[in-house]
């Protein structure tokens, strides 16, 4: 199933409003219906004391990419907001990017459920380094 152009575009234009992915050099590599994928470099700027990715970056990155696979499925009027978000953390978040793989868990009228796979990525290693589950709602 493809995305409406439309509900694409207007993802698209409110990603590019939100300033801190600017600042993160975040990027959407991909959309469809109820699920985007956003790539973030691990940058000198977004890196803990030990020099793996901070928890802020995969955070962010995936509380984005579920809030937007939601609003692919809102209604063409509808913004986004997250209700609720949590992240458990499973393992040093090391490598040259994170992938935040956002998708619909269960959508809703009122509220929608979601999920963040977040992977660091390394060539062609990748490694998953945490996992967020929420709710967002339309606004």
């Amino acid at each position: 199933m493809t995305l409406d152009p439309e509900i694409e575009a207007k993802v698209r234009a409110s990603f590019a409003r939100q300033s801190l992915m600017t600042t993160l050099g975040a990027e959407i590599a991909d959309l469809g219906p109820g699920s985007v994928l956003i790539t973030a470099p691990i940058l000198a700027i977004s890196q803990q004391q030990h020099g793996a990715a901070h928890a802020g970056l995969a955070f962010s990155i995936g509380d984005t990419a579920a809030g937007y696979a939601a609003l692919t499925l809102f209604p063409p009027e509808a913004e986004v907001m997250t209700v609720e978000m949590k992240i458990s953390l499973l393992r040093p978040a090391t490598g040259e990017r994170l992938l935040a793989e956002g998708s619909v868990v269960k959508p809703g009228r009122r509220v929608s459920f979601v999920r963040a796979e977040i992977h660091a990525e390394t060539g062609q290693d990748r490694r998953h380094v945490a996992t967020l589950q929420g709710t967002m709602i339309p606004v």
